[in-house]
């Protein structure tokens, strides 16, 4: 076992705390982001218009996370939120639903792209697969907590869970002994369906790029992000689930997600027509503003210029005039009989 918490200390009488989940997470956002970004720019795009949204999606994303956390849980019968409002912004803040963040944060990109005049297809064409990282990492720090994972099973990769991490309906030690009893590694499951559909949605958008319409790829990680849930929640015993069905809150969302994606993927390649997909962008539409020059800057190029022009016009030189030898020999002569009759005039 991992000790969750890699360490604390108190604040101001509040209990502070880093724990491997919350760095794990925050390593997966960082990793998806720095390959979002490059995507990004790969179609064309200003990538630095990416970190800017990104810090308002993630913002947004964590809000949505623990509301929608919350509302499953009340739904699951947990009247502990309803009793005690505070308790959900109250520090330690646990639990956080991926379809909340997603939701949420996905609205406020949303928003924020709109607002700022950037092709939506463009951003969320090269964010969404990358969600799939961001989650495959969440789960190791799944592991960590000892949580999510699914009911006993013989099969050889099964794991075991502590008593103290059990859930209650697990935690009869007499029917499910700690010694005997493996669990589904549902995190584990999730993890590698989330990397492998990532590497066939990259290669397949890598193989068909030139033919490829604004809104594909997106398409493309609804179908895998809502399908891979459907088949986890029949593993996820910690769910609520509606009446005595099989049927979890959470199987309903992800079920429409990959619908939607099958729906946008036919749309986009032309095998079904609807009336609200017509007037969809053919191409992404790149807004690359080019930043002025300083005026500093401008004004040095524009000397720099000059110089240049007057180095390229270099005055002529004026003819030097230079004295013939039979002149040079003439003064001479002349100087000499001026110095012979001066020596004469003295011995006189």
């Amino acid at each position: 076992m991992i000790d969750p918490v890699i360490f604390s200390f108190k604040l101001f009488g509040a209990q502070i705390e880093l724990t491997w989940y919350g760095l794990i997470v925050m390593m997966g956002v960082v990793i998806g982001a720095w390959f979002a970004e490059r995507e990004v720019r790969r179609r064309g795009e200003n990538g630095e218009v990416l970190v800017d949204a990104m810090v308002w999606a993630v913002i947004g994303g964590i809000l949505g996370a623990r509301l929608w956390y919350v509302g499953n849980a009340i739904i699951g019968g947990n009247t502990s939120y309803l009793e005690d409002p505070l308790s959900i912004i109250r520090p330690p803040i646990a639990g956080l639903h991926f379809f909340g963040g997603l939701l949420f944060g996905a609205l406020v990109l949303f928003i924020y792209l709109k607002r700022n005049g950037y092709d939506v297809w463009l951003f969320f064409d090269a964010i969404a697969p990358v969600t799939l990282i961001g989650q495959a990492f969440g789960r190791l720090g799944n592991f960590i907590n000892q949580e999510l994972y699914g009911p006993p099973t013989q099969l050889p990769w099964g794991i075991t869970i502590p008593a103290n991490h059990r859930l209650p309906e697990f935690a009869d030690l007499s029917l499910y002994p700690v010694e005997t009893t493996r669990f589904h590694p549902t995190f584990a499951y999730e993890a590698i369906l989330n990397v492998l559909a990532f590497l066939f949605i990259l290669w397949y958008s890598r193989q068909k790029e030139d033919e490829l319409k604004p809104g594909v790829v997106f398409s493309m990680w609804l179908i895998a992000a809502g399908f891979i849930r459907v088949f986890i929640e029949f593993f996820r015993p910690d769910q609520p689930r509606i009446g005595d069905t099989f049927v979890t809150t959470s199987m309903i969302v992800a079920f429409l997600m990959g619908v939607a994606g099958v729906v946008i993927f036919l749309v986009r390649n032309g095998k079904l027509q609807l009336s609200f997909a017509e007037g969809w962008a053919e191409e992404y539409k790149v807004k690359q503003v080019e930043k002025p020059a300083p005026a500093a800057r401008t004004a040095k190029i524009a000397a720099a210029s000059e110089s240049d022009d007057e180095e390229m016009e270099e005055p002529t030189p004026k003819p030097v005039r230079r004295k013939t030898a039979s002149k040079t020999n003439e003064k001479k002569a002349a100087a000499g009989k001026k110095a012979m009759t001066a020596r004469k005039k003295k011995a006189e």
